[in-house]
């Protein structure tokens, strides 16, 4: 469950918050005056995400070594057709 709770409330009811995000995997978004300060997530989620975002890295580096000597405008080219190739589609 996402619940939102301000940064007070986080202060005052920190055991009771870090409790629910890991036995129920609650998502803690943690407001001051109405704005995002940060997120408390589950361990685990962290952990696929941290995997998620190194896996994503580690493609655009192996697509720009492949792809290095490509000139942009061909890239651009490219990009633009295949986001029409999907809006007509209606694929995502």
């Amino acid at each position: 469950m996402k619940r939102r709770v301000s940064a007070m409330d986080v202060r005052k009811k920190f055991g009771e918050i870090l409790e629910s995000v890991f036995y129920r995997g609650d998502e803690i978004v943690i407001e001051r005056a109405g704005k995002t300060m940060g997120v408390i997530v589950p361990a685990d989620r962290y952990e696929a995400i941290e995997r998620s975002r190194q896996r994503l890295f580690e493609l655009v580096e192996k697509n720009w070594e492949r792809n290095k000597d490509v000139p942009y405008e061909r890239i651009e080219r490219d990009v633009d057709k295949a986001v029409g190739e999907v809006r007509r589609t209606g694929s995502r």
